[in-house]
């Protein structure tokens, strides 16, 4: 194992529109900070894609749930979390937190309870490392990981709706809780890419937006500087593969069969396809959350 990082860290994977490609990327993350130190995953989604697709239906359904920990608290963390064979703890969803959710509403301090019953007594003690993987939805679970994590990471799919959704997720979500605490974008990230784009297809255009936008994604950071390695190009980069100067590079976190196949066998990639060429992407996306942004 080696130590990157100067602190412990929690992170949020979270945007405001499904099928990006969020609890993939969360689950894949969680697996690389494995081997940056002790790792907490916990699943915040209500449908509980990550938490039934690594095998753990049993605790979805079961008897113990957030709400015990975080409202009631007639349990803890422990009772809900559960080790897996793949480096990392789960923190499950369960088929209650839509009623968690709204609970959580009209409970004291309802924006604060994940971080005082979760992350404040696990973080640094017993884990280096919790990453969250949050609804697609604005509301309390999500406003309780900001508050709790104070970090994020957007994932973020080709499409007409793809800056849309992002746009979407810093003004109902991010800009409104930065009026009460300090929220990082450490990285967006480019996801389920299948494209050339030495053409003008989506994954183009996609790629073109990002790495050219002016807009500030944090105070004083524009959003191409939260932008990772593996899926900046420069304008001059895109002038050059258009003049056929360079090979076109295939950039950002690409569409592979075994990304959808690793769930349906329980397993996070690394664990499915060890030689799978996305694994350093991840890797990448791992360092930024160990060191706390983007590195040039």
């Amino acid at each position: 194992m080696t130590d990157t990082t100067t602190e412990s860290r929690a992170v949020s994977v979270v945007i405001l529109k499904g099928g990006v490609g969020k609890s993939t990327t969360s689950m894949n993350l969680a697996r690389q900070l494995v081997e940056r130190g002790r790792t907490l995953y916990a699943d915040l989604d209500p449908n509980g894609h990550a938490t039934n697709g690594l095998g753990f239906e049993a605790a979805y359904h079961g008897e113990i749930n957030l709400g015990d920990v975080i409202l009631e608290g007639n349990a803890t963390p422990h009772d809900l979390i559960r080790p897996t064979d793949h480096g990392f703890d789960l923190l499950p969803s369960s088929n209650t937190l839509e009623d968690v959710e709204k609970d959580l509403a009209g409970a004291m301090q309802g924006s604060a309870r994940i971080k005082s019953k979760i992350v404040d007594p696990l973080l640094g003690d017993e884990y280096d490392f919790i990453v969250f993987d949050c609804p697609a939805y604005p509301g309390m679970l999500n406003n309780n990981a900001l508050v709790a994590t104070g970090n994020v990471v957007i994932p973020i799919e080709p499409g007409s709706s793809a800056i849309g959704g992002y746009k979407r997720t810093m003004e109902r979500l991010i800009e409104p809780a930065r009026e009460y605490i300090d929220v990082d974008v450490l990285a967006v990230v480019p996801n389920k890419l299948s494209d050339r784009i030495d053409q003008q297809t989506e994954d183009r255009e996609l790629l073109e937006n990002l790495n050219t936008a002016t807009y500030e994604v944090n105070p004083e950071q524009s959003l191409q500087e939260a932008i990772p390695n593996f899926a900046r190009i420069t304008a001059n980069e895109f002038d050059a593969i258009d003049a056929g100067e360079i090979t076109p590079p295939k950039p950002g976190i690409r569409h592979r069969s075994a990304l959808s196949r690793s769930l349906q066998h329980n397993q996070p990639l690394q664990d499915y396809d060890p030689e799978n060429d996305q694994i350093d992407f991840y890797e990448e996306l791992a360092e930024i959350v160990a060191v706390g942004g983007v590195e040039r």
